[in-house]
Order: structure tokens, then C-alpha cells, then sequence
């Protein structure tokens, strides 16, 4: 495993830890969950496609 995918499984988790403790907040921030979200996307999209072999701009 690269070093890059492993920074981005990382990364992803990290993300998803924080959604889940923004959703089981009493009063979420929906602006917050939904920058969380596309950005856990975002890098579910290039791990797919550096598992795959594509080569995808890096995020800024």
C-alpha cells in the first residue's frame, strides 16, 4: 500500500469520526455535516481511482 493511499484511508476515517460526532450532537451544524460529507466523497473518489489506476488531480 502507497504511502498516499494510506494517508487518504486515514484521512477518511478521521472524516467519518468527525461526522459521526457532529450527528450525535443535540444541535448538528448542517453547514459542518454537509463539508464533512462531500469532503469524506471527494476522497473516496480518489482512492477508487488510485486503486484502479487512474491518476486524478490532487484536491486543493
Amino acid at each position: 500500500m502507497s504511502k498516499l493511499i494510506f494517508r487518504l484511508m486515514s484521512r477518511h476515517q478521521q472524516i467519518d469520526t468527525a461526522l459521526r460526532r457532529e450527528q450525535a450532537r443535540r444541535l448538528p451544524d448542517f453547514v459542518r455535516l454537509q463539508r464533512l460529507k462531500k469532503l469524506k466523497l471527494a476522497i473516496k473518489d480518489r482512492l477508487a481511482a488510485l486503486t484502479m489506476g487512474r491518476r486524478i488531480a490532487p484536491q486543493r
